[in-house]
């Protein structure tokens, strides 16, 4: 697992965005700290190691153009994906067309908020030709909720613990954000195997 404190320290801004924009658009950046790295980089601008606004501001451009970077992959690639594809039939293209038209909006923002869930959905709504001024209205608005709200939440945390407790204790508490961001997904894919 790559270590969201390292990341800063190492990679510091130019990480930071290019992490996020892989982990919002690439399929392949599923595996990395979103919602860590955010956090982290709140607690960061905390303890005066950061500019939370800057912080804000590129991560917010990462994620938009990430994820419509998904989206264009998946409205040039994925349909011809989906014609190969033995196992996915016609009609879950069309019930996924008909749920994005419908929750489509939404989806796009919360999804934003759920690991692994945010990289795959853009790449969805190109492959199911979402409409794109649709999508990027959406995008825009989880970019914003997302990039601004998650490193506030650290810079929050950041300024309630002491800085001598923080800078002691940091990687416990960004292991502990790390785990609590895989939940939601833990919790629907026990939910899922229920039904």
């Amino acid at each position: 697992m790559l270590d969201p404190e390292y990341l800063l320290k190492t990679f510091s801004y130019l990480g930071l965005a290019l992490i996020i924009f892989a982990e919002t658009g690439l399929l392949l950046g599923f595996f990395l700290p979103g919602d860590s790295l955010l956090i982290t980089a709140g607690l960061f601008a905390a303890r005066g190691d950061l500019n939370l606004a800057a912080v804000m501001a590129l991560s917010a451009v990462a994620a938009f153009l990430g994820n419509a970077s998904g989206y264009v992959i998946g409205r040039q690639f994925g349909p011809a994906v989906f014609a190969r594809a033995k196992f996915l039939k016609p009609e879950y293209v069309e019930q996924a067309r008909a749920y994005f038209d419908s929750h489509g909006n939404q989806t796009l923002v919360l999804a934003r908020f759920v690991p692994i869930i945010r990289t795959l959905v853009p790449t969805l709504a190109g492959t199911i030709q979402m409409n794109p001024r649709t999508f990027l209205i959406a995008n825009a608005v989880g970019a914003l909720l997302w990039a601004a709200g998650v490193p506030l939440a650290g810079y929050g945390l950041g300024k309630v613990i002491p800085k001598d407790v923080l800078d002691k204790y940091i990687l416990v508490i960004v292991a502990v954000v790390l785990v609590a961001s895989f939940v939601p997904v833990l919790l629907e894919i026990n939910k899922r195997r229920r039904r």
